[in-house]
C-alpha cells in the first residue's frame, strides 16, 4: 500500500471515512466533532475543527458517496469546480466560499490534500497582531 502526505493511502478515491478523519487530525490542534448527531455512525456529519477557535475546516458526510466540504477562496473555488467534476458548490454551506469534494471522483489525492490544507489555513484563528486598529 502506498502512503502519501501525512501517511494517508495514495488515491483519494480509495479513502475511507476514517482515513479522511485521521488525515484531518494530523493538522495542529485539529479535533473531530459531531454537533448534529448523538453518535458517530456512517450517517453522521463529522466536523473537523480548530481547538483554539472552534471553527470547522472540514465537514465530512455521506451523500451518494463520501464527501467533504472545504472552505476556499472564491476564485480558487470556481477554478477547482471547472477543473474537476468531483468539486461542486458546497452542499448546505455558503456556495461562494465552500466546495464539496466527492472522494470517489476525478480529484487526485494530492489536490484533495491541498484543498484540506487551504481550508485549514483559511479558518485559523486570527492573530491579535494581524488585526487592524483604528
Amino acid at each position: 500500500m502506498l502512503y502519501g502526505l501525512h501517511g494517508l493511502r495514495e488515491g483519494a478515491h480509495l479513502m475511507t471515512r476514517r482515513e479522511l478523519i485521521d488525515y484531518c487530525l494530523t493538522y495542529t490542534d485539529a479535533y473531530e466533532d459531531y454537533p448534529f448527531d448523538d453518535i458517530s455512525d456512517a450517517g453522521a456529519w463529522t466536523v473537523m475543527r480548530h481547538r483554539l477557535n472552534k471553527k470547522g475546516f472540514a465537514f465530512i458526510y455521506e451523500r451518494e458517496g463520501l464527501c467533504i466540504n472545504l472552505k476556499c477562496e472564491p476564485l480558487r473555488a470556481d477554478f477547482l469546480r471547472q477543473l474537476y467534476a468531483g468539486v461542486t458548490p458546497a452542499y448546505h454551506m455558503n456556495k461562494v466560499h465552500w466546495n464539496t469534494v466527492r472522494i470517489a471522483s476525478d480529484v487526485p489525492a494530492e489536490d484533495l490534500y491541498g484543498m484540506i490544507e487551504h481550508s485549514w489555513q483559511l479558518t485559523l484563528a486570527k492573530s491579535k497582531h494581524n488585526r487592524v486598529t483604528a
